[in-house]
């Protein structure tokens, strides 16, 4: 079967199964809510509904989407696809507003052209001092230094480790807080969450850049 044909059928397959899923979800959570209305009856079909979904997309085989781009804008639509098929296999509680990962990794890449990028699959630049077991590049002007930039098997796979990094390092605890509170109210401000990522960069202007970055590129 064509790849174009057999990502078609796979996209159809995803959306009958969340469907599915979200069918038996909202079922449980009407009757649970009817006769244990609390919180921990809600948190654990919230549980129950994000563990049914992650488990019927993994039984559906999607494949990490490739990464081909042409110029900036379909460098961010690609980057939009990775995220979209990350967040398929991501808790919604861990996931990263896609409009700020897009323009993290445009302005950090130079939407998919630096050298980290193009040799590298490096979309954010992210350093390891584990110079013996994780594979990286030197920076050209730096070639001594005690750290490399990671090299990873696809950019795709750059993103994944981009948002495992805001998940997990302690330097983004007040990130992680002022998303959840954002997802309980069901919506996002791009500002709060980056002046809370100040940690990703030493330029202190790094927030209004992605900022203003998100604006020219009229992402939603």
């Amino acid at each position: 079967m064509p790849k174009e044909e057999t990502r078609k059928t796979n996209t159809l397959k995803l959306i009958l199964a969340l469907l599915i899923v979200a069918i038996v979800g909202t079922g449980g959570s009407f009757f649970g809510g009817t006769f244990y209305p609390n919180t921990w009856t809600v948190d654990k079909l919230q549980k129950q509904f994000q563990k049914q979904e992650l488990n019927e997309v993994h039984l559906l085989g999607l494949e990490e989407p490739e990464f081909e781009f042409t110029d900036k804008a379909t460098f961010l639509e690609t980057t939009r696809r990775c995220v979209q098929y990350l967040n398929y296999t991501t808790d919604r509680l861990s996931r990263v507003p896609t409009s700020i990962i897009m323009a993290m990794a445009g302005v950090e890449s130079g939407y998919g052209t630096s050298r980290f990028a193009t040799e590298g699959n490096a979309l954010f630049g992210v350093r390891t001092w584990d110079l013996k077991n994780v594979p990286h590049m030197k920076a050209k002007g730096n070639p001594d230094a005690s750290w490399g930039v990671k090299k990873y098997l696809t950019k795709c796979q750059s993103v994944k480790d981009m948002i495992a990094i805001l998940n997990r390092h302690p330097a983004y605890a007040e990130f992680r807080a002022e998303r959840e509170k954002q997802i309980d109210a069901g919506k996002w401000d791009y500002r709060a969450l980056m002046v809370r990522m100040s940690a990703w960069s030493t330029n202190p202007e790094y927030a209004e850049i992605i900022l203003q970055a998100i604006v020219d590129n009229k992402l939603p």
